[in-house]
């Protein structure tokens, strides 16, 4: 099966007011190398394409499933499942209409990518007040997707072309953090890192596990978790043939990752992992949830309400989630 033949990667449009709409609209505009299609809404979508000016050179085709999204310049295809949205809807403001389109979009699109008529999900960003207040009511992305597809073992790994960072917990408050790190946890996350980086084409991945207490606990001075639990889930990540090491001191084993002595971070919570993806930048940086039944990808920045329906949010990211998306799926497929 030719690359052109394989199934399409889906877009979820996310939150309509916000950036959403305008950064899938450019990515078109840009020019795909494979069919795409948009799980969102074709009237938010031609609007885009007018504000920005590109409704001379682009349109919006309603399509009613994934097979009829080919692979053709000039074109946007829409797939809708849920109700229109309004007209006037606000522009950089928080929508129980637009945070309930989000939220069908996305069920719409892991539910085709379980039945294999996907290639890949790549999340254009939703906000999460908007969505609860359209009564979904979910931390993010990544929980809906484990439910959705009932995946017990997951987890969110941020990757830019300096560091991937993968963590252990992700949307807990700090004072909840250590009663949900286990040795199972611990050990579950050092395996999703490893996965993910023969995912990403690196045949002998080097897992650095990152300590939860300063200075990695320093011998348990400062903590037990790095003795009682962490250690001992890298030596059985070890013995099962993974390349890990560790606990390492937080505060450090960043900067030894991008210097490359590292393929990927497990860090313990998501402010310890994702500040340090996001200092050098969230122009290329790309959320993938590991662990799911088909490969997700998705820019790592908001909605940008304060910026949203000005014509002036950056595509990088959206893009980087793309490529990554492509790069992580087969170019081929038997059969």
């Amino acid at each position: 099966m030719s690359l052109t033949t394989l199934p399409p990667i889906a877009f979820t449009m996310g939150d309509a007011a916000g950036i959403g709409p305008e950064i899938i609209v450019k990515l078109f505009a840009a020019g795909l190398p494979v069919a795409a299609l948009v799980y969102g809404d074709a009237g938010v979508l031609q609007a885009t394409l007018e504000q920005l000016g590109l409704s001379d050179t682009l349109r919006v085709e309603t399509i009613s499933g994934p097979e009829l999204a080919n692979h053709a310049d000039g074109v946007i295809p829409v797939l809708n499942r849920w109700q229109a949205l309004p007209s006037n809807l606000p522009i950089g403001q928080i929508s129980a209409a637009a945070g309930r389109g989000a939220y069908e979009y996305l069920c719409h699109a892991i539910d085709d990518a379980q039945a294999g008529k996907l290639r890949a999900v790549v999340t254009a960003p939703l906000n999460k007040k908007a969505m609860q207040a359209g009564g979904a009511d979910y931390p993010g992305h990544t929980e809906i997707l484990a439910e959705r597809t009932g995946t017990q073992h997951y987890a969110m790994m941020l990757a830019n072309q300096e560091l991937r960072v993968i963590l252990v917990t992700i949307h807990l408050p700090l004072s909840q953090v250590s009663t949900h790190i286990t040795y199972e946890t611990e050990l579950d996350t050092i395996r999703l890192a490893h996965k993910a980086c023969i995912q990403a084409g690196i045949a002998q991945p080097r897992v650095a596990v990152a300590g939860l207490n300063p200075h990695a606990g320093e011998d348990g001075r400062f903590g037990q978790e790095e003795i009682q639990l962490i250690a001992p889930a890298i030596k059985q990540a070890l013995a099962e043939g993974i390349n890990a090491s560790g606990p390492w001191p937080g505060d450090t084993i960043f900067m030894r990752a991008r210097r490359g002595e590292f393929d990927i971070v497990v860090a313990q919570y998501h402010d310890q992992g994702l500040i340090p993806v996001k200092y050098l930048g969230v122009d290329e940086g790309v959320n993938v949830t590991v662990g799911l039944p088909f490969v997700r990808t998705s820019v790592d920045h908001g909605t940008a309400f304060d910026i949203a329906g000005k014509g002036i949010a950056d595509p990088a990211s959206l893009r980087a989630a793309f490529d990554l998306a492509l790069a992580m799926t087969p170019a081929t497929t038997s059969g």
